[in-house]
């Protein structure tokens, strides 16, 4: 028998799971950091061109992710969290493996921005595979830098979703 909690990723349902995520991001770097405020995390959910996903370790909330799924960069992460208890132990790889495996059926790349200070995440992205194609100085907050990443399996033009 395991000790590890069964995994479990859906979509976010309830504005009380809105809640409670963006509380996850509010109260955890690199937000707490970069100065966003509960409020602003709240703005992340809102949108008609995103999809917000819970991880569930058993019946707690391990992590949540929201996607881009049309425009310029459809497959844009947009906010990948993982409850700081719950960090280290291959949930942020087990959501990143979800959005590859959503992302695929409608691009052939996934983009995702990560904070320079957030060296940890950086290392997890480039694990998985992303590799650095641009830095965006001052982008969310004066003297930060934002790293842009992509992992890709060929140009837009030419494939075929799955």
């Amino acid at each position: 028998m395991s000790s590890h909690p069964t995994i479990n990723i859906r979509l976010l349902s309830g504005q009380e799971e809105v809640q409670a995520c963006a509380a996850m991001m509010a109260t955890s770097d690199p937000w707490i950091t970069l100065g966003i405020e509960y409020n602003q995390c709240l703005q992340a959910f809102e949108g008609p061109s995103k999809e917000c996903y819970l991880l569930l370790a058993g019946e707690a909330i391990a992590g949540f992710v929201v996607l881009q799924i049309s425009g310029s960069f459809k497959g844009y992460i947009q906010t990948l969290c993982i409850n700081s208890r719950h960090r280290g132990q291959g949930y942020g790889t087990r959501l990143l493996q979800f959005c590859e495996e959503r992302i695929s059926a409608i691009s052939p790349n996934m983009f995702i921005c990560v904070s320079s200070f957030n060296t940890g995440a950086l290392q997890l992205y480039q694990d998985f595979g992303f590799k650095p194609v641009g830095e965006l100085d001052n982008f969310v907050k004066q003297g930060y830098t934002e790293i842009l990443l992509r992992k890709t399996k060929g140009p837009i033009n030419g494939y075929h979703v799955q």
